[in-house]
């Protein structure tokens, strides 16, 4: 039974994640305290035990005081199987984040596997359901695995309701990667979505970026949806290159002007393109673990967060890897090798 103590560095939801998916892939058992400490409400929010319940449900696992507001749980796993699966978070609990929870999980899986999630797609402080598409499924790609990820519906918070799915082969082995840079820069383009909220708001955040970044109008697309999938907003900066895709994205709240929503993105999308880096923060963050379970590969990333470094400490806890991060000039290193004997 591995001991993990959920207070530790960043002490949020990641901590719990990372080790539900390893537990599945590596049969350890482990137990868990002081879950989300570091947070507002500590415990066990809907999307955090929804990942709880979907990986009790993957791996037919045994878990004790799984329940909304709860602190502390133990977890053992039992064998991955792969199948239909469906889970309702009930609010607007990131759908992402419980998604990401399985994505790893199932590519050990004995048969293929489809997984529908719904809940928030959407949310302050948790991946888009673009960025699941477009960055994350493409370097899971390159290192060989065969994952389908598509966005069905929206869903903004507060209300909820959208709905991701992923289709998920079995992978026996993922290939080690190595991204020293991210290549030539094939595209720049922003996505301005909302629902039931005028189209003038994506227009003045579109106009914003095209500022910012000296983009032609060609480069910036609104997108109404359906006034049944919100009300809602967001905003996503979408960067291709030759081995590399990044998104980055804000979401719109309740008395927030559409200019300093579009500024967050902004400024994550110029810092990474100032860095030189192969990969931002969070996509440097959720490319560790696949990593690990490669054997290991590096990359630089243009910032280390604390969460990222949490991160590599429980991805050691269940993995024969040592995870460093080497500070350069204008960027990072993160390096993930086998642990020496």
């Amino acid at each position: 039974m591995i001991e993990l103590d959920g207070s530790t560095g960043e002490g949020g939801g990641q901590i719990l994640r990372s080790s539900l998916t390893l537990s599945m892939i590596t049969g350890q058992p482990f137990r868990i305290r002081n879950i989300r400490a570091n947070r507002p409400k500590p415990g066990l929010m809907r999307q955090h035990l929804m990942a709880v319940r979907a990986a009790v449900a993957v791996c037919n696992a045994d878990v004790s005081q799984a329940e909304v507001g709860s602190t502390e749980l133990a977890f053992t796993p039992r064998c991955i199987k792969g199948g239909v699966y469906e889970f309702a978070i009930g609010t607007a609990g990131s759908a992402t984040l419980v998604m990401q929870t399985l994505i790893p999980a199932l590519l050990h899986a004995d048969v293929p596997s489809v997984v529908k999630v719904s809940g928030g797609t959407h949310n302050p402080k948790a991946p888009p359901a673009h960025f699941i598409e477009r960055a994350y499924v493409r370097l899971l790609q390159a290192m060989g695995a065969q994952v389908d990820f598509e966005l069905k519906r929206f869903g903004f918070y507060p209300n909820g309701g959208g709905e991701v799915c992923a289709a998920i082969w079995p992978c026996a082995q993922l290939r080690q990667l190595h991204l020293p840079e991210r290549g030539t820069l094939h595209q720049g383009r922003a996505e301005a979505y909302v629902a039931a909220i005028p189209l003038s708001v994506a227009q003045r955040e579109l106009e914003c970026i095209g500022k910012a970044l000296h983009w032609r109008d060609d480069q910036l697309s609104a997108h109404p949806l359906s006034n049944d999938q919100g009300p809602g907003n967001a905003i996503v900066i979408v960067l291709e290159s030759e081995h590399v895709t990044e998104v980055f994205s804000s979401v719109g709240e309740k008395r927030r002007r559409a200019e300093d929503v579009a500024g967050d993105a902004v400024l994550e999308a110029r810092r990474y393109l100032i860095s030189g880096a192969a990969v931002g923060e969070h996509l440097g963050d959720q490319l560790m673990l696949p990593l690990a379970l490669a054997g290991g590969g590096s990359y630089t990333l243009d910032h280390v967060s604390q969460h990222a470094i949490t991160n590599a400490e429980v991805i050691a806890q269940f993995l024969p890897v040592h995870v460093t991060f080497e500070a350069g000039e204008r960027y990072s290193t993160c390096t993930i090798a086998p642990r020496a004997a």
